[in-house]
């Protein structure tokens, strides 16, 4: 297997994307997806749900492109810029034979006037939920997506359905603005006892660990009383929070997915369960689809 490539620069990605576009026109058999590049972005600290997400890219055939930056842009005042983990080496290593790529651009290379004056929004949609507990973190979001999908310019960008809230604002922005991208989304990446993988998981103290299943255990406790709407499913998952005192719960609500407003009481049909709670000093996400 081949280690990926590691760029650093603007310039160089996008003279090395090009050169494997020409070259996948010239040499690459009739059938395949000629020159089709696939991009992973990625804050790295990469684990098993990350690598899903990459292996998912390479079965689509093509160039994959992995981005591993920190975007300080989606980070408040008080967030965890600073300690969010950076281990670029073991992140390669992990890429092995998966991507072929690495743009691991600094702060300065993606911004080299300072904190960009220009962004995107994410509008109403990203005030909401995560937005309301991080103000502006989906415009930096967006932000820094919108600056990957013009330097990288993919065919097909991949994101995980954990981070449901930034699926919807990202593939939002790509219809309001015309983007030639197509989004694939990859399911949420578990660990055994129904965890979901995030890089914010090393931060919990081993009785923490035990505690934050129960996000999931949660959301279970929910789709297990869709049949009876909105209301009970919301009931049964909060009395499961509830049960734990170590879990401080931020916020649990059930959307529209196409909307992500509020579903309302008598919502019938499929939907979108989210839940965000403090666990310890680790806040974490977690969300499950369903069908009242």
């Amino acid at each position: 297997m081949r280690m990926p490539e590691i760029i650093t620069t603007i310039a160089e990605l996008r003279a090395r994307v090009a050169d494997a576009r020409r070259l996948a026109r010239q040499d690459g058999p009739a059938d395949a997806p000629t020159g089709r590049v696939v991009l992973v972005p990625t804050m790295g600290a990469l684990h098993e749900g990350h690598l899903r997400l990459v292996s998912q890219a390479r079965d689509l055939g093509g160039v994959v492109v992995v981005s591993i930056f920190v975007n300080p842009l989606q980070f408040g005042p008080g967030e965890d810029l600073d300690r969010y983990p950076r281990t670029l080496e073991a992140d390669a290593v992990a890429l092995e034979g998966l991507a072929d790529i690495v743009f691991a651009p600094s702060a300065a290379e993606m911004y080299p006037n300072g904190p960009s004056e220009t962004r995107v929004t994410a509008g109403e949609s990203g005030t909401l939920f995560e937005g309301a507990s991080r103000p502006g973190h989906f415009d930096g979001v967006l932000t820094v997506v919108s600056k990957l999908f013009n330097i990288v310019q993919p065919d097909v960008a991949v994101f995980g359905q954990k981070d449901a809230q930034q699926v919807h604002v990202i593939g939002r922005m790509v219809d309001d603005l015309n983007l030639p991208v197509a989004i694939a989304v990859v399911d949420t990446v578990r660990e055994s006892d129904g965890l979901a993988l995030s890089s914010r998981n090393r931060y919990l103290a081993d009785d923490d660990r035990l505690a934050a299943v129960t996000l999931s255990q949660a959301l279970a406790a929910g789709a297990d009383s869709a049949e009876d709407g909105v209301e009970a499913v919301l009931a049964a998952a909060r009395a499961r929070i509830q049960a734990e005192p170590a879990v401080k719960l931020d916020y649990l609500a059930i959307v529209d997915p196409e909307t992500f407003r509020d579903a309302s009481p008598d919502h019938h049909g499929p939907a979108l369960m989210l839940i965000a709670a403090r666990v310890g000093t680790t806040r974490l996400i977690d969300n499950q689809r369903l069908t009242t």
